[in-house]
């Protein structure tokens, strides 16, 4: 039996037209990928130095040899399947109602569920590229050894398509995520603390119709939404799109 919260939202999901998914670390739990900022996740760990520094683009360069220690120990999970959040996306977006998927993960779920229209804001650990010769490198490639990657063809560093700390993100791909957030008629925000700009900040540019957060701690941006959830968001969205 739904639940009455999976109701409610699979209501507002039949009257959209044109609906934006944002989501964050909290969408991947489901499959066994810790999230960073809640209760247990990576950034409350005791560390002798903080993930945030590990994951900076100071720290890359410094301590090249630490951060993929860390990268591969912390942030790859290359056995993770898609869970039902990813699927009943992608789902909306085979019905026609999905316009885009503005996603802070790095863990290619999305499109292993079947999304087309996905905007990876901070990248993907599944793709990579040496900084000397720019040729480009599967994920396998960087699992497949140790210490710090390194270009058979050149000798350069090989170094993930993910947006560290202190980089910037794709321009192209903040001003689409802008246009999809303003075009939207139904936006749902979804395991996510929003607190990381500019991600966070793209709910500032929808101006129309129902706004839905589900995460499992308050935002800062929960006074501006019409709905808000904190249920599982997995079972939470496969129920509601499992009843339209």
């Amino acid at each position: 039996m739904a639940s009455e919260s999976a109701k409610i939202l699979s209501d507002l999901i039949r009257e959209a037209s044109r609906i934006v998914f944002l989501g964050g670390a909290g969408v991947s739990t489901e499959s066994g990928i810790p999230d960073f900022r809640g209760s247990g996740g990576l950034y409350t760990e005791k560390a002798s130095i903080p993930p945030e520094v590990i994951l900076s683009h100071t720290f890359f360069l410094n301590h090249t040899e630490e951060f993929y220690r860390f990268y591969r120990e912390k942030m790859l999970f290359p056995d993770a399947k898609p869970n039902e959040a990813h699927k009943a996306l992608a789902k909306l977006e085979k019905m026609g109602k999905l316009t885009a998927v503005l996603t802070q993960n790095i863990d290619g779920l999305h499109q292993a569920a079947g999304s087309k229209r996905v905007i990876e804001l901070h990248g993907s650990v599944l793709r990579n590229r040496c900084v000397g010769c720019g040729r480009a490198y599967d994920l396998p490639f960087i699992l497949s050894g140790k210490g710090v990657p390194l270009c058979p063809v050149c000798g350069g560093i090989v170094k993930p398509d993910v947006v560290l700390y202190e980089e910037p993100l794709n321009e192209r791909d903040l001003l689409d995520a802008e246009r999809a957030v303003a075009g939207a008629d139904l936006l749902i925000v979804g395991g996510t603390s929003l607190t990381v700009n500019p991600a966070a900040g793209l709910v500032l540019w929808f101006s129309g119709g129902k706004f839905v957060i589900i995460n499992r701690d308050p935002t800062p941006y929960d006074g501006m939404a019409n709905l808000i959830l904190r249920e599982p968001i997995g079972k939470l969205l496969g129920e509601a799109v499992g009843m339209l």
